[in-house]
């Protein structure tokens, strides 16, 4: 005779998916109301790269299964940040066009090191 074992429920994946749409939505405010010049400008690079960081650290966060802790390297997604802030202002600033490109690059630099550095970890587990 079979034991009996208790069938496992699927694990309630609301909280992924409630964030997950809410991140397309901004994704999908950002392309709908940015004109297709703007698509070439160093700045529209930053807010994607930004918006897909986000996405992979709020998928990270919300994740229960994972046996322990996947830790974004702070760091690097700090220096991202400043440079992604250095570049939206660099007006006010008063930064050079130059600057203002080294600092996005910088910043989806930062931000794509640091989310393959997660997905790394997490494939690792």
């Amino acid at each position: 005779m079979p034991e009996d074992v208790p069938n496992p429920q699927p694990k309630p994946r609301r909280w992924s998916i409630i964030a997950a749409g809410l991140l397309l939505l901004a994704l999908a405010l950002v392309v709908l109301y940015t004109s297709r010049a703007a698509f070439s400008s160093p700045l529209a690079l930053v807010v994607i790269a930004a918006i897909g960081l986000a996405a992979l650290l709020l998928q990270v966060r919300l994740r229960k299964d994972l046996p322990s802790p996947v830790r974004a390297p702070i760091w690097l997604n700090a220096i991202g940040l400043i440079c992604a802030i250095a570049a939206v202002f660099a007006d006010r600033l008063h930064l050079s066009v130059a600057l203002m490109l080294i600092a996005a690059f910088g910043a989806v630099l930062c931000f794509g090191i640091s989310g393959a550095k997660i997905l790394h970890n997490l494939r690792k587990k």
